[in-house]
């Protein structure tokens, strides 16, 4: 198994629509696939375990403050979304306001619907370069409709905050991290990350 991401480069005469790639992403459930805005196509190697716990703690954090708020809905690392620029990514959590998310057809909600979440979180796996991590922080915060999100270094113990039209905030080994006015009252205990 491979311990960092396959890119595919595709030829432009063989370019899936919309559709296919959806399709495709599918017939290959087990693999965590994405896809540039130029379509090439990256299919990251399954997280270790140590990693797979600290995601799913941190989307467990997100998603029980979610549930107490109510304004908005979470998603999981399996998720894909359609970005404005043609990609189509999988933050490993996301939330969406109810508003922007209702606004969508029930057969967007179906597929990669066509909306960059409000906020994003990556979390860096040991195997994972930090720079392109960070690139894809940039390209959510270029998107309409986002507003924050947090790209997790546990290597390094670091957590960059990204907010659009700002550069990039690093924290130094924080032990909690505030969702600010984006998610009042969500604070993600970091204790449970690192």
């Amino acid at each position: 198994m491979f311990s960092s991401p396959l890119v595919l480069q595709i030829p432009p005469s063989m370019q899936m629509t919309d559709e296919q790639f959806f399709e495709f992403c599918q017939v290959n459930r087990d693999l965590r696939i994405e896809r540039n805005k130029l379509g090439e196509i990256s299919i990251m190697p399954p997280t270790g375990s140590e990693s797979g716990n600290r995601n799913f703690n941190i989307a467990g954090q997100l998603y029980v403050w979610s549930e107490q708020d109510g304004t908005g809905i979470c998603f999981d690392s399996s998720t894909g979304f359609k970005l404005s620029t043609g990609a189509d990514r999988s933050p490993d959590a996301s939330w969406i306001k109810l508003e922007r998310w209702n606004s969508l057809s029930s057969a967007q909600q179906e597929k990669f619907a066509p909306i960059c979440p409000d906020f994003v979180i990556e979390l860096r796996s040991p195997s994972d370069n930090l720079q392109p991590l960070k690139d894809k922080m940039e390209e959510y915060m270029r998107e309409p409709g986002v507003q924050l999100g947090w790209l997790i270094d546990r290597k390094h113990r670091q957590v960059y905050i990204y907010r659009p039209g700002n550069p990039a905030e690093c924290l130094d080994n924080p032990n909690t991290i505030s969702g600010n006015a984006v998610l009042p009252g969500f604070v993600l205990n970091m204790s449970k990350v690192w």
